[in-house]
């Protein structure tokens, strides 16, 4: 059996459209954290549980393994900059950023679609990455809202003709 090349993998996983995230936490000394995600998926009802991946060799790899809580912010269909930023290591990410602190201190995107601030309950390999699953202690949602989608590569935002 051939091994599995990993750009046409890449390729065909875009097959499938994803949600548009910002995960945020807290770090050492207060450092406000926050990556683009779309490996984000709903886990269990009860308990709430969610989970997302980060590459192991993320800057803020140690900081989320260590901080025990996470916020998961849905980007609405109109926030492409907001996935941008969050997508490059930028040396301040949070300049002109709007956000609120909820309990856990995790910085919340005040614009977002949704947002879910998590308590992290387990971590597990994930090859290059980390799967982190947090049960959701506090969450807010825009049921109004579109969400900001990524499919083949690009950023794409639903038909509502169709919806």
């Amino acid at each position: 059996m051939k091994p599995i090349d990993p750009q046409s993998l890449r390729t065909a996983l875009g097959c499938f459209a994803t949600g548009v995230t910002v995960v945020t936490g807290l770090g050492a000394n207060d450092e406000k954290l926050g990556v683009t995600a779309s490996s984000f998926n709903s886990v269990s009802l009860d308990p709430p549980l969610v989970l997302f991946s980060l590459n192991r060799r993320a800057y803020s790899m140690p900081h989320f393994l260590e901080s025990g809580h996470f916020a998961v912010n849905v980007l609405r269909e109109d926030q492409v900059e907001l996935a941008n930023r969050f997508a490059m290591p930028l040396a301040d990410k949070w300049d002109g950023i709007h956000f609120e602190i909820w309990d856990f201190g995790c910085p919340i995107l005040a614009d977002a679609l949704a947002s879910f601030e998590c308590r992290t309950r387990y971590t597990y390999d994930g090859g290059d990455h980390i799967i982190f699953v947090g049960e959701v202690e506090r969450m807010r949602a825009d049921l109004d809202g579109h969400p900001l989608l990524f499919y083949r590569g690009c950023y794409q935002s639903l038909d509502k003709e169709r919806a």
